[in-house]
């Protein structure tokens, strides 16, 4: 039986590098978790406490295709309490995650062979998602100048249908300021291209407050997730807020393509928002936990770094050590015990020569982690 083209999609490589962890984890070894974009906390009790009273009163069945009214109340009430907003709960739309939300927007908004414009460095599955609706990804080349983000000039010549940015970025960190995020809107805006904000790791800031593209206009497609802040990665819970003319149409897609999110995850997820105090103080870890990798790894000898304004990931330079990335990154774990990400995952020509370090994980792990890092860099005699 044949496969379609699009199917043709690369490998997400960090779940490889998790599997090869896991498979390292079953043999009986202690690995530390420096690999996954995910927190090291469960769902606040109070989400997991509404679920449990729920489960034995509710049948929990399908809900509308645009998710419970109530919770798409409360993520409008959020933009007021975040960015002093007032959102009308009926461009919010709940979807099975962000990869939902991916889907549905790039079925909305382009055709087949529509060139989108992506970072890079930037998120794997961005590409791998348009390919897979036989769209055509455009990787724009960001420079260390730039933060690694791209700016109004680099779209220049792109003729692009669409443009997706993310702020907090995944995997450096960096933020946009409102006047480059407004920049990038413009320069999309004036080639005709859809404007996408990638917002998912909001609330996940260290010294500036993240710009939300909706402060500065209504024509976007705004994508956010409860996997981060809320630390609610495995409910596979999202959303996004569209200009008003395109509810419509996302919801006839949601109901084809999904029916509905998941029932129990929004239950969570509504319940979720009001536990600020637990949500904070797994940010107080983060915090804690960057100061410590930007002490520990250039003692380790990855020193090629620059402080993440948000999310909880540091982008290390170590085209001086390799040029093979996925080859160091399996050294590490093997040898150290310590699994990271290569760079290829996020930027196909030049992430041979960067790895991710991720520091969701509790303070302990962090430590650990950094202490086995700079054993075996001395060992290489890097350090």
């Amino acid at each position: 039986m044949r496969n379609s083209t699009r199917s043709g999609v690369d490998p997400f490589i960090v779940m490889d590098v998790m599997e090869a962890a896991r498979r390292a984890e079953e043999a009986g070894r202690h690995i530390i978790h420096m690999e996954v974009g995910q927190p090291g906390t469960p769902a606040p009790q109070g989400a997991r406490d509404a679920l449990a009273r729920a489960m034995q009163e509710d049948a929990m069945g399908y809900t509308v295709a645009l998710g419970l009214p109530a919770l798409r109340r409360r993520i409008a009430a959020l933009y007021g309490e975040w960015y002093d907003l007032d959102l009308d709960p009926e461009r919010v739309i709940i979807t099975p995650g962000s990869s939902g939300a991916f889907i549905l927007a790039f079925t909305a908004l382009f055709d087949a062979g529509d060139r989108v414009g992506i970072g890079a460095p930037g998120y794997p599955s961005y590409r791998q998602i348009l390919r897979a609706l036989d769209l055509q990804p455009v990787d724009i080349e960001t420079a260390a100048e730039n933060r690694l983000q791209p700016v109004a000039s680099d779209l220049k010549g792109r003729d692009l249908a669409g443009l997706l940015v993310a702020s907090p970025a995944n995997p450096t960190g960096t933020m946009l300021d409102r006047a480059a995020l407004a920049a990038l809107m413009e320069a999309a805006r004036a080639q005709g291209a859809s404007f996408i904000s990638d917002e998912i790791y909001h609330g996940i800031e260290y010294e500036a407050k993240a710009v939300s593209a909706l402060e500065i206009s209504d024509e976007a497609y705004v994508i956010n997730s409860f996997s981060k802040y809320f630390s609610m990665t495995g409910w596979r819970v999202g959303w996004m807020v569209v200009p008003e003319d395109h509810v419509r149409v996302i919801e006839r897609l949601a109901q084809n393509l999904f029916i509905c999110p998941p029932h129990a995850s929004q239950v969570a997820a509504l319940a979720a928002m009001e536990c600020t105090g637990e949500l904070e103080a797994n940010m107080a870890v983060y915090r804690r936990n960057r100061a410590l990798m930007l002490e520990g790894l250039p003692k380790a000898g990855f020193d090629r770094i620059a402080p993440p304004d948000g999310a909880f990931y540091v982008y290390a330079d170590v085209s001086h050590i390799t040029d093979d990335s996925r080859s160091l990154a399996a050294e590490i774990l093997d040898k150290a015990g310590v699994a990271v990400t290569p760079g290829l995952d996020f930027d196909p020509e030049r992430g041979g020569g960067t790895l991710r370090f991720s520091y969701a994980r509790a303070t302990a792990d962090i430590e650990e982690g950094l202490a086995r890092l700079r054993r075996f860099m001395a060992e290489r005699g890097a350090v």
